[in-house]
């Protein structure tokens, strides 16, 4: 089962996706305005509950970012041993992990431009496995992180590069633009360890294949994304973690591939799913 937030007839709704089209779920959750709300309230288990036997309620709509209202979305950088090379200073790994914040207004959803702002051209794309917190925990061990996630999802990253610079300890600034990056289509629950164990991540631009690596090569696997994040803060349902791109986007080409109006960007895990966007300059 897939769950997703789309706009159609106007209106917002959450609720379960498939190939036929969309089940919007609003009514049986009348204390919960949103998909976020529901994860937040423990019961994203009666989703799917909630969706069988029911019939598609719109066959033509539109996605949003899947969890357009949540709170906290933290990312972590440089998550893969190439990507580390990427950087040509001669570092060895390091001993902690990179986390920087997003916020949910520097996202949209699947099928939607990513936006060029007119200040500065270099929007990149960074392929990324999504995880969804659904239980909350502080200190969690890392043998026990997978029982936290409630879902999967996938983001493009994107990314103003010359903005990352701006400043000496932070990257904030170029990775917040208004609708640079993408978070979606859906959610996938999480049930077995091997969707991310043996997960598969690939991006392509244009057609062609830019990003293409697997999960188990993280420098900080996923389980102990949670364990360290865990120790400074309590992790809530509905947290958005945002694991780690492969090498391959495109400030690291000579001279760097960056992306421009009418490119298509899609971001891929066998299980989850393909997140697709295009990319316009913002005004048009």
């Amino acid at each position: 089962m897939r769950f997703a937030t789309f706009f159609a007839a106007g209106e917002t709704f959450f609720g379960a996706v498939t190939d036929d089209g969309a089940i919007a779920l609003n009514g049986d959750f009348p204390d919960h305005s949103s998909l976020y709300e529901v994860i937040a309230a423990g019961a994203f288990d009666q989703l799917a509950k909630a969706a069988q036997g029911k019939s598609v309620t719109h066959t033509e709509f539109t996605y949003d970012m899947v969890l357009p209202d949540a709170r906290r979305i933290l990312c972590v950088g440089v998550n893969f041993p190439d990507r580390n090379a990427e950087y040509k200073d001669g570092s060895a790994q390091p001993k902690y992990m990179s986390l920087f914040p997003r916020f949910a207004s520097g996202f949209t959803g699947h099928g939607q431009p990513l936006i060029r702002p007119p200040e500065n051209h270099t929007l990149d794309y960074e392929g990324e496995v999504a995880i969804v917190i659904g239980k909350p925990g502080r200190r969690i061990k890392a043998a026990d992180a997978y029982d936290h996630i409630a879902a999967l999802t996938l983001c493009n990253e994107g990314t103003i590069r010359d903005w990352v610079r701006h400043a000496k300890f932070n990257v904030t600034q170029g990775k917040n633009w208004d609708r640079s990056g993408a978070i979606g289509p859906w959610l996938v629950p999480f049930t077995d360890a091997a969707q991310l164990d043996d997960a598969r991540i690939q991006t392509h631009v244009n057609g062609e294949l830019r990003q293409d690596d697997t999960l188990d090569r993280m420098m900080f696997p996923i389980r102990e994304e949670i364990a360290y994040i865990s120790t400074f803060m309590t992790l809530q349902p509905g947290d958005v973690i945002v694991t780690g791109t492969p090498t391959g986007a495109g400030a690291r080409f000579d001279p760097p591939r960056y992306l421009v109006p009418g490119d298509v960007v899609e971001v891929s895990v066998e299980g989850i799913g393909t997140l697709t966007n295009t990319v316009e300059d913002e005004g048009v």
